[in-house]
């Protein structure tokens, strides 16, 4: 199906997809199969670009800007909240010139902490919901756990599909989850999380990418980080392809969120290339890219001062979260 660009006519677009389960069912398996040699290989091929010295700088920055600083762990205390968002604020306190993290990402009974940690600054606060990380709950106690979230101060929200729902092939009961939580959430932007370990084939990821779109994410993620199988370049590859096939033909731009198993400097400026070569210099900014870690901003920090100082740290420079 090709859908219009003007907003009107993609508004009509949209509509005629999801009004009934066999037209949105039709829609999804009617998306050109992925080839999956050929997104393997190009991840691949565009994670060996060489980057310059003050590329690799601007790019080391730019990621750090990137973050959703993260935790996520039922040990998880107000102290361990509070020392997080600090970090986000000022993540090198010796440097005030390193950037701030996007966000800081906890639970929905931290948020209210985390929310007086970054007060004043620019860092969000997301809080996981719908009974995160597996989503099995039923939709009342979804919606209750975003509500809360949202009351409490979240500015995001990061909310887990019901993947079984998906497997079985129930994309409806799957968007129309998506569409109460966009309503539940308010003002708060919503970040749509797939796990995309679970779904099996590049396929099934495309299938969900444009599900989320339609349900009207904000942001589609790739995982929860508490399965073997998290972000990858080329399943992150695939969803920049999305995004970008989705503004082509609805004029509407939305984020891609990798998440979990990202943790060097390295493989955080692959996924820059990623982004940068696939849907374009407008998402290559922390409202339509983020990278969901908590390691990776340490090693972040070690390889800028390496930068500036010539010199490299090693772990004890950074405090551990």
């Amino acid at each position: 199906m090709t859908m219009p660009t003007n907003a009107s006519a993609a508004a009509h677009a949209l509509t005629d997809v999801t009004a009934s389960d066999s037209t949105l069912r039709r829609f999804l398996h009617g998306l050109p199969g992925v080839d999956a040699v050929g997104l393997e290989g190009r991840a691949a091929s565009l994670g060996t670009r060489s980057i310059k010295t003050t590329a690799k700088a601007y790019a080391i920055d730019l990621a750090i800007s990137m973050v959703d600083l993260t935790t996520l762990e039922g040990t998880d205390t107000p102290g361990k909240v509070r020392a997080l968002g600090a970090k986000a604020v000022h993540p090198d306190p010796t440097d005030r010139t390193t950037p701030s993290t996007a966000a800081v990402c906890v639970y929905p009974d931290m948020v209210a902490t985390a929310k007086e940690a970054v007060a004043g600054s620019t860092v969000k606060v997301a809080s996981v919901a719908t009974a995160f990380p597996a989503g099995r709950a039923p939709l009342g106690v979804k919606l209750a756990d975003v509500r809360e979230a949202v009351a409490a101060g979240a500015d995001e929200i990061d909310m887990v599909i019901d993947r079984g729902a998906f497997l079985a092939g129930n994309y409806m009961k799957v968007y129309d989850e998506i569409v109460a939580v966009k309503e539940a959430s308010g003002a708060a932007r919503l970040k749509v999380i797939f796990e995309t370990g679970e779904l099996s084939t590049y396929d099934n990821i495309r299938r969900a990418s444009w599900l989320g779109m339609l349900g009207g994410a904000d942001f589609i993620k790739t995982s929860t980080g508490k399965v073997a199988v998290n972000a990858t370049p080329s399943n992150t590859l695939l969803m920049l392809e999305a995004v970008r096939d989705f503004r082509a033909q609805t004029g509407i731009q939305v984020g891609v969120k990798p998440a979990g198993g990202i943790r060097t400097s390295k493989d955080a400026i692959k996924f820059l290339v990623l982004v940068n070569e696939t849907a374009g210099e407008d998402w290559l900014d922390n409202h339509w890219f983020r990278f969901g870690a908590s390691s990776l901003l340490n090693d972040l920090l070690m390889q800028r001062q390496k930068l500036a100082t010539g010199r490299y740290s090693g772990p004890d420079y950074v405090t551990v979260d």
